[in-house]
């Protein structure tokens, strides 16, 4: 019995160890503007976290570089008190499009669970001369390098989009990268540029209101939010879809346990009528599951899209 003491002691304090995490206030790092949708998306997840777990969950937003800069914060972060969201910039594409990053997405992070993902849209602004896909290639063909589009950065999911699909058509337009969609969409409907592939949410209520022209969509079905503009495979690019996504992220070392909660209450957070519907009504859908699943998926669009970027030859500085 006496050999049993210890044991049966430490049990119940490595439960209550663990049990009063977090000690304190938990960062969230966003890596994008307040007000964007992964604002939006991270938000709904850190006030359902800040409930169930009994302390403020507070959204840091740390912008800059396609989502590399916040994303690198989540993943140097040591203090076990500092998780985050990221997209598909900065955990599947960055490592084939950067010579050197500051972080590894596959070693200093790990993937909790996917949250959101919504197809883009192209648009371009609509005093340019085009009403569809096929009348927007011909047009740029004919006006080669004086055509301009935005994106929120190198190699962001726009960025990556857009590119594709100059390879695939054989055309030409200068990339302009923006620090948020916000910026970059004003541009467009100024005409400061000439077109974008976005995220539904940035570029909605200007195609809603005649400002900005939408000529397809990457998703592969039609959104409800436009269901008058085609896919791209419908404009005659098959396997070009893309969507832009958001995933949870932590630091290699987090607890197995934590992880495993972090994907449940994530599902939770995203799956209240009032999260569903700000949801749809930025054209994004959600996609929770585990963290294996997650991981799975992010192993599956690195290999994609990094096929791509070689074939381009895309080669970014950090």
């Amino acid at each position: 019995m006496l050999a049993l003491g210890p044991a049966l002691l430490a049990a119940p304090h490595v439960a209550r160890a663990e049990a009063a995490w977090p000690e304190r206030p938990v960062r969230f790092i966003v890596p994008f503007p307040g007000g964007s949708t992964p604002d939006l998306t991270g938000r709904f997840v850190a006030s359902h976290f800040s409930d169930v777990f009994g302390q403020p969950f507070v959204v840091e937003n740390r912008a800059g570089a396609g989502g590399n800069i916040g994303t690198d914060v989540v993943a140097k972060a040591n203090d076990g008190h500092t998780i985050g969201l990221s997209i598909n910039g900065p955990l599947a594409t960055a490592p084939a499009l950067y010579p050197s990053l500051p972080y590894d997405p596959t070693k200093d992070l790990k993937i909790v669970s996917l949250l959101v993902r919504g197809g883009q849209v192209l648009a371009v602004n609509p005093k340019l001369p085009v009403q569809d896909f096929a009348s927007f290639v011909a047009y740029a063909k004919a006006h080669p390098a004086e055509l301009t589009y935005g994106s929120v950065g190198a190699g962001s999911g726009g960025h990556l989009a857009m590119e594709d699909i100059k390879a695939r058509t054989g055309i030409r337009l200068e990339h302009v990268p923006y620090k948020g969609f916000g910026q970059a969409t004003l541009d467009l409907v100024a005409g400061r540029i000439s077109a974008t592939v976005a995220t539904a949410a940035a570029v909605l209520p200007q195609i809603r209101e005649g400002a900005l022209r939408a000529l397809a969509v990457t998703s592969a079905k039609r959104m409800p939010q436009l269901p008058e503009v085609p896919t791209l495979a419908e404009a005659g690019l098959p396997d070009a879809t893309s969507y832009g996504w958001q995933a949870l992220i932590v630091p290699t070392g987090t607890p197995e346990e934590r992880v495993g909660r972090f994907a449940r209450e994530a599902r939770v957070a995203l799956a209240t009528p009032k999260a569903q519907q700000a949801m749809e009504a930025s054209a994004f859908e959600v996609v929770t599951g585990t963290p294996e699943e997650a991981a799975a998926f992010v192993q599956a669009e690195s290999q994609r899209w990094g096929e791509v970027i070689r074939r381009l030859g895309l080669k970014l500085e950090g």
